[in-house]
């Protein structure tokens, strides 16, 4: 099936390309330099306020100040036709992030007044807050596709400023003036409180919204020098939020919790989460700081902590074989259908020693549950803290219910558990562990690959780790031979790799993990004409695993600038000197498509403010059907009713468009101009109405009166 792509279409889709990638085994999509998002809009001749800030004329920097200017909890977008397909799947990754730890959930627009229109514009740059025009843009333009700075920009749109414009910044920063380029020095004012609110939040280094130490700089020198020495690397961070960047977003948007955020547990308190343990069992989960067999700490804190740092152990070595341990998290409650189990599990006992994943599932009527084996886990490696990851679907209030089981042969321990988070997410496909690895960073000998992994669709693939530079680590995707081949779709189309150096906090939401993603574009090209992401025995080169196998590998994809040293060494990326890279292959060719909405029945409601049963909004380009031709004017989208295309118009709170095609626009002052003059016309139709009807009243009457004088007159003649 290597042909599955018509030839002509490939034919004419290489004429599309602008010029082939060049052939080096890596290919390097940051071009070797680690940029800002300031650094991108700068090398683009933008002229932005604070560097990626879209201000219309009216707008005040006080403007966020109140509710008026805030987002419903769930926010529209429409992700625009003219994204890159790997900028559409980061954006559906940074909502994850939101939602994993904050109450903001994003939507498909549906014909709500104000939505957010994301699409690729000149650089990264966002408004702040609602500005309720309607349909409001935000730009993720080309290597704007970090997830960081993606979550960076919604911010601003969700209604916050940079971090060092604070009225306090001078309190823990120090400007350097005269190394900033002449005319940005703007782009550093502060702003009393008067016009930005801090939300009662501690001034933070560690924010995604704070500028880097470089950022608009003359020279070479840092224009931004932090009062605390330690923090001069730490500051203008694009990994993810900050603990207080989401403690001023839950305050703005008074979120009480986050929407796929289910649980996590590190066993530091004696009530051990409310998990409890099970009457039917052999023996019991206790909660120790550490065993004798091992482990030796516990995992959160790795033993640094005096007086804490507790897990819970199952002693497999005082019991029979087949004996089980039961421990039962409290009942949950799910939202969504499927959900991501992550657990630290350490083995001390025997190698047949078996950890087994249940889920209690409570329906009507059946008070004890219904007990479902998910996942058994054999083969746990001895003597360190290994991380699993266990999909679920519930639907249901549950229980997750961990079994140890002991197996044959001797144990002088048995079996550890440790920071088990769980969320309403989707976990990664692959886990990657390197052990040891502080010994690779900087070394000639810090070029590692990856185990071969397959796809969910059947795609084999390797990473690859640079850490041989002196300064940042790089990290590359590579297609390689597999024996799924034959059967596969040649070049692979719209495959989207992610790869996340996991933050290993015990508490996910406070993970603060470094991602990067690339996608496989079945049209793009080298210089010597091959399709990059072709068959790997055709265009791989040949290599083998440590084995001695031999296979064929494809070029690599993927940035030498994926972090730097200094940030791997911080936080918990290192634990216990070991690495874990997560990574996930997603098929997004759904999202090749344009953005649409169910269609209706024939008989739905069309306002624009209804949410059931409303028209397909959808647009006009690269669309088949009744849509195809009929172009709607100022925005307006086309949507099919009835098997009939229709314009949905825009409008605003004083603002509208209407007509067949959204071709007449109207606002709430034009209606009122109409009202009165309307009123003024009707009350003086109805005042010369009024004063004709007197005249003819009154002449009427005279002349009844003089008939009847008359007839006296003559009656008087006559007595006399």
């Amino acid at each position: 099936m290597d042909s599955w792509i018509p030839s002509w279409v490939l034919f004419f889709a290489s004429f599309l390309v602008v010029s082939g990638l060049p052939t080096p085994e890596n290919f390097d999509v940051d071009g070797g330099i680690d940029q800002d998002i300031f650094d991108i809009n700068e090398d683009l001749g933008l002229d932005l306020f604070e560097g990626d800030i879209k201000l219309n004329a009216v707008q005040g920097r006080n403007s966020i100040i109140g509710e008026n200017y805030r987002w419903p909890h769930t926010i529209p977008y429409v992700l625009e036709d003219s994204l890159e397909m790997n900028a559409k799947g980061v954006i559906l990754n940074a909502f994850e992030r939101y939602r994993l730890k904050t109450c903001i959930d994003f939507k498909p627009w549906a014909g709500e007044t104000n939505y957010i229109s994301v699409f690729k514009g000149s650089g990264c740059w966002s408004s702040v807050g609602n500005r309720r025009v309607g349909k409001q843009e935000l730009s993720i333009g080309q290597n704007c596709d970090r997830i960081a700075t993606i979550q960076h920009e919604f911010l601003h749109a969700l209604g916050f400023w940079h971090e060092q414009s604070r009225s306090d910044r001078d309190d823990y920063v120090n400007i350097i003036w005269d190394r900033i380029q002449s005319g940005k020095e703007h782009n550093f004012n502060t702003y009393d409180d008067q016009a930005s609110d801090t939300l009662n939040v501690p001034y933070d280094y560690t924010s995604v919204m704070h500028y880097s130490k470089t950022a608009f700089k003359n020279g070479t020198e840092p224009t931004i020098v932090t009062r605390i020495p330690d923090f001069m690397d730490v500051i203008g961070q694009r990994m993810d939020f900050s603990d207080s960047d989401l403690l001023k977003l839950n305050r703005l948007y008074n979120c009480s919790s986050s929407l796929s955020f289910m649980d996590s547990c590190d066993f530091e308190l004696e009530n051990v989460c409310g998990m409890i343990q099970s009457s039917g069992d052999n023996a019991d989960w206790q909660r120790v700081s550490q065993v004798p067999g091992g482990p030796g700490n516990d995992h959160s804190n790795m033993g640094q902590c005096k007086g804490s740092g507790f897990f819970m152990h199952f002693n497999s070595s005082s019991v029979n074989v087949g004996a089980t341990a039961v421990l039962e998290s409290r009942k949950l409650y799910p939202k969504r259908g499927f959900q991501c189990l992550q657990f630290y599990l350490y083995n001390s006992g025997s190698e047949n020693n078996q950890l087994n994943i249940y889920i209690r599932e409570y329906s009507a009527g059946n008070e004890n549950g219904t007990l479902t084996l998910v996942e058994e886990i054999k083969d746990i490696p001895l003597g360190s803290w290994e991380l699993y990851y266990v999909t679920m679907k519930v639907t249901n209030k549950f229980r997750v219910v961990f079994e140890g089981v002991k197996g044959t042969g001797a144990s002088s321990g048995g079996l550890s558990i440790d920071d088990i988070n769980l969320s309403e997410t989707r976990c990664p496909h692959h886990i990657w562990r390197i052990r040891n690895f502080t010994q690779f960073i900087g070394s000639l000998d810090g070029t590692l690959y990856s185990p071969p992994f397959y796809s969910p669709k059947g795609y084999a693939f390797q990473i690859y780790l640079n850490l041989s530079h002196p300064e940042n680590a790089g990290i590359y995707f590579h297609l390689i031979s597999g024996a799924n081949d034959d059967q596969l779709q040649w070049p692979c189309p719209w495959q989207q790799a992610t790869m996340t150096l996991l933050d290993q906090n015990p508490d996910i939401r406070q993970q603060m993990s470094n991602q990067r993603s690339v996608t496989t574009d079945p049209f793009l090209t080298t210089d010597n004409g091959d399709y990059f992401w072709d068959k790997p025995s055709k265009v791989g080169q040949v290599a083998s695993f440590p084995n001695g196998t031999q296979f064929r590998r494809g070029r690599g994809y993927g940035t030498s600038a994926f972090i730097t040293h200094e940030r791997l060494k911080s936080r918990d990326f290192i634990k216990g000197n070991d690495v874990y890279i997560l990574l996930t292959v997603e098929d997004i060719s759904h999202l090749n498509s344009t953005q649409t909405q169910p269609v209706p029945t024939p008989d739905d409601n069309t306002h624009v403010n209804s949410t059931p049963g409303q028209p397909v909004p959808t647009s006009t380009s690269g669309i088949a059907g009744p849509c195809a031709n009929f172009k709607c004017e100022n925005d307006g989208i086309c949507s099919v009713r009835g098997g009939k295309a229709e314009c949905r118009c825009p409008s605003g709170e004083d603002w509208w468009y209407l007509g067949e095609r959204c071709e007449k626009k109207g606002s709430t002052r034009d209606t009122i101009v109409i009202a009165v003059s309307s009123t003024v016309t009707v009350f003086a139709l109805m005042l010369i109405v009024t004063l004709v009807s007197v005249y003819c009243t009154r002449k009427k009457y005279r002349k009844k009166a003089t008939s009847k004088t008359a007839d006296i007159t003559l009656e008087n003649q006559h007595a006399f």
